[in-house]
């Protein structure tokens, strides 16, 4: 199993995971004509895509969704709640394929299993993705780690996981109390501690790569989230870390690696 963060922040989110000749994406937030630039970049056919697969509603994830899923045909995944919030906002798909939180279901070679997160959405999820022996874990826009989400993610040999934000940032920054408030809320997003903290704790288990995904422009800093790193990780931790961006794709990762 291969997989790429094409693109993660508060101005466009989606991933690419691939599986034998199985293509998902995770999220479209960019335009059509952006995440169909990435993807060649990366050498993927568009057109050999599976399915899009959406995690929440909000413009960030599935701005381009309708478009692409007109576009290239594809099927359409998300839980009822998603789909009722998001249906306006896609328009008519070609395919709308409903799932249910907690309950495991196939597209060709990869296993899905939706989790629920704790965000202000109708019903946001994050995934353990599965092929023979690799697991690949995506919790993004979280505002709390449960138990749920730890017990989801131990066995998982790769994680995508928000570190969003640096809450002394947040507080001495431009965003008025009120959105100041929801950013730090547990229906929020997750700040670098807490992220690194629970990656910290993964590293104990299965976790060899890790990608810190939905990283703040305003409020948080490369360098910042790499400093949480070293305080949190064992220095001898068997784990790769990356920083997904905003502006470009992350190279195809090996799950397995």
């Amino acid at each position: 199993m291969r997989f790429s963060v094409l693109g993660s922040g508060s101005k466009g989110n989606c991933t690419l995971i691939e599986a034998g000749s199985t293509r998902v994406l995770i999220d479209s937030g960019f335009s059509g004509k952006e995440l169909l630039a990435r993807l060649r970049l990366l050498d993927i056919a568009p057109e050999s895509l599976t399915a899009l697969i959406l995690t929440h509603e909000h413009d960030d994830h599935i701005k381009g969704a309708g478009v692409l899923a007109r576009r290239l045909k594809l099927p359409v995944y998300a839980n009822e709640a998603t789909q009722r919030a998001a249906e306006v906002k896609m328009g008519k798909l070609p395919l709308l394929r409903e799932f249910g939180v907690g309950e495991p279901f196939t597209i060709d070679a990869l296993c899905i299993h939706p989790f629920a997160v704790s965000h202000d959405a109708a019903d946001p999820v994050g995934f353990v993705l599965s092929d023979d022996g690799n697991s690949l874990g995506y919790c993004t826009d979280t505002g709390a780690i449960t138990r749920l989400i730890r017990q989801r993610l131990r066995a998982c040999r790769a994680v995508i996981l928000e570190a969003n934000h640096d809450v002394r940032m947040v507080k001495e920054g431009p965003y008025p109390l009120p959105l100041q408030q929801r950013v730090l809320s547990s229906r929020g997003h997750l700040a670098n501690p807490d992220a690194l903290a629970l990656a910290a704790e993964l590293a104990g288990e299965q976790l060899r790569l890790l990608v810190l995904a939905h990283l703040s422009e305003i409020n948080n800093h490369p360098d910042l989230v790499l400093a949480e790193a070293r305080q949190h990780l064992p220095s001898d931790a068997p784990v790769r870390l990356l920083l997904a961006r905003q502006e470009r794709a992350c190279p195809l990762l090996e799950v397995g690696w």
